[in-house]
């Protein structure tokens, strides 16, 4: 069955969460809970990633963020929930854009905002434990580890290593962190986070609150995190296809349930309409084997 809230991992919900007008305040109080004193937000609009049509189709759940501090210094965060595949190299390419569409014609003096790419990570990069860190923070140092250039910093969020109960969390930070680990295996508002800006993160994470289009644009998003999922999980065994089919059958499931027609789960789960009537005669069947043949 579908959960309650949003998945922040998939496109959609990291979309909805962080990169619609309305939301501006939470991505607002996330941010300055990673930034320096001297970076707090005030102020921010969005980049308009639809520029930069040679790679829109990657960079759809990457966000441009044009800051404005209290002292009126401007800034640039990137923000994006990173995949797995070589994502170091991912995120030094996408902090090349805020970085060279600073560049201005005629005379220039170089001139550059400072830029910050933050990136959440629902995977552990690190391959030796431990060198395992929760929270990575990174800038450009000389041989001394003396800060060299303090325009341009990484931080990375590996989500799973975050490991703390309700009854640990100590910051505003922990509860942001723990929110977004959670938030789609909650069933309801939990105590720590019964304050205004995480009710609001739930009221509009909340499923039920999307519209038909909606809600089959997030079974799409659903369908495409979990896919990627599944090859990530799989890469290197012989299920890496049965891996990919028990994820459109959960779909198929969940979206059968809730009533919509076969067409419908057809076009978004990309199974065919005499496998989905199949799921739906046998509805009883969970092992997957219907469509693994």
């Amino acid at each position: 069955m579908i959960s309650k809230y949003l998945n922040p991992y998939t496109d959609f919900g990291f979309k909805k969460l962080f990169g619609e007008e309305a939301s501006k305040d939470l991505l607002v109080d996330f941010l300055n809970q990673l930034l320096p004193q001297q970076h707090q937000i005030a102020q921010l609009s969005f980049k308009n990633t639809e520029n930069m049509s040679d790679t829109v189709e990657q960079r759809k759940s990457v966000f441009d963020i044009y800051c404005q501090s209290a002292s009126g210094e401007r800034f640039i965060v990137e923000m994006q929930k990173a995949e797995m595949h070589y994502f170091k190299d991912r995120s030094l390419f996408y902090s090349t854009f805020p970085v060279r569409e600073q560049g201005q014609k005629g005379k220039w003096n170089f001139y550059l905002l400072p830029v910050y790419f933050i990136a959440i990570l629902n995977f552990k990069y690190d391959e030796k434990e431990e060198e395992r860190k929760f929270r990575r923070d990174v800038c450009l140092k000389d041989q001394d580890g003396d800060i060299f250039y303090d325009k341009l910093h990484f931080k990375f969020l590996q989500m799973p290593l975050f490991n703390k109960k309700e009854n640990e969390l100590e910051t505003h930070f922990d509860k942001w962190v723990y929110f977004l680990k959670h938030l789609e295996d909650f069933d309801h508002i939990p105590a720590i986070l019964n304050e205004p800006i995480f009710q609001k993160g739930f009221d509009i994470a909340e499923v039920a609150h999307l519209s038909s289009a909606q809600y089959d644009d997030y079974m799409k998003s659903v369908m495409s995190y979990g896919e990627l999922t599944a090859v990530s999980d799989t890469a290197f065994s012989k299920g890496e296809k049965k891996g990919k089919i028990e994820g459109k059958i959960e779909i198929a499931q969940s979206m059968l349930a809730e009533g919509f027609d076969l067409a419908t789960i057809a076009r978004i789960t990309k199974l065919t309409l005499k496998e989905i009537q199949e799921l739906k005669e046998n509805s009883q069947d969970q092992d997957g084997t219907l469509l693994t043949k």
